[in-house]
C-alpha cells in the first residue's frame, strides 16, 4: 500500500492534514502507536517513550539543553554525545517505521520518517512549511492561547525537532530535497493541501 511520511513545522496543520490525507487514501494514520510499541519493546512505559518521541517537545528539548555541542556539517550545533536511553528509542522507532513500510503502510506525522525511508519508491515524503508569522497566526487560532506563549512554543518546537534530525540524521530537516513534495500549508485552504497530497501519493501508486 505504501506510506506517505508528513513532515510538518510548528503551526503548518501537520496535525490535521495527515489524518486527512489517510482517510482519503483508505490507510491507516500511525500516531500513536508508534511510541505504544517502542514502549513495549524496550519494557518501559508509554509515558517514557512518549517524552522521547521526535513529536513531543518536552522530550526533544530536554535532550538538545541536556547534552554539549559540537559544530554540526550542515551548520547550526550538535549534541556531542548520544544517551545509550535516547538511542535506544530513536533505533526501536526507526525499526517500526521500516516493519510499517515493509508491512500495512500508512501516514506517518513526525519521527523523521523522511530520513528514516528515504530511498523507498513504495513512499511519498510530505514536507509541510509557511512563513512563520502565518504559522504563528494559525497556531494562535488553533490553541486560543496568548500569542507571546505560542511564540515561544513554537521556537521551542522548531528548534528541538531540527536539532533531533540534525543530530540523528545530519541533515536539515527543512532542506526541500528531502521531499517529494513542499506545500505552504499556511496559503491554501486544509482541503486543497490534503487534495495535493492525495494526488501525489495516488501518483507514485500509494493508497486506494
Amino acid at each position: 500500500m505504501g506510506v506517505v511520511t508528513v513532515s510538518a513545522s510548528f503551526g503548518a496543520g501537520g496535525q490535521d492534514v495527515a489524518p486527512a490525507v489517510a482517510r482519503r487514501l483508505g490507510l491507516p494514520f500511525h500516531d500513536r502507536a508508534i511510541p505504544v510499541t517502542v514502549a513495549s519493546r524496550l519494557g518501559v512505559p508509554v509515558e517514557d517513550a512518549e517524552a522521547n518521541d521526535e513529536t513531543v517537545v518536552r522530550g526533544l528539548w530536554r535532550l538538545v539543553a541536556s547534552l554539549g555541542t559540537m559544530p554540526d556539517p550542515v551548520g547550526g550545533v550538535l549534541p556531542t554525545t548520544t544517551l545509550p536511553d535516547e538511542r535506544a528509542y530513536r533505533e526501536q522507532t526507526e525499526r517500526v517505521l521500516e516493519e510499517i513500510a515493509a508491512g500495512p503502510g500508512g501516514v506517518v506525522l513526525g519521527r523523521a520518517a523522511a530520513m528514516v525511508l528515504r530511498g523507498r519508491p513504495d513512499v511519498l515524503h510530505v514536507r509541510l512549511d509557511g512563513p512563520a508569522e502565518r504559522r504563528l497566526a494559525a497556531a494562535v487560532d488553533l490553541t486560543g492561547q496568548p500569542e507571546k506563549e505560542v511564540r515561544r512554543l513554537m521556537a521551542t518546537n522548531d528548534r528541538a525537532r531540527e536539532a533531533y534530525v540534525r543530530q540523528f540524521y545530519r541533515c536539515d530537516p527543512t532542506d526541500a530535497r528531502h521531499y517529494h513534495l513542499v506545500v505552504d500549508a499556511t496559503a491554501l485552504p486544509l482541503e486543497t493541501t490534503v487534495a495535493l497530497v492525495v494526488t501525489a501519493a495516488r501518483a507514485r501508486g500509494i493508497g486506494s
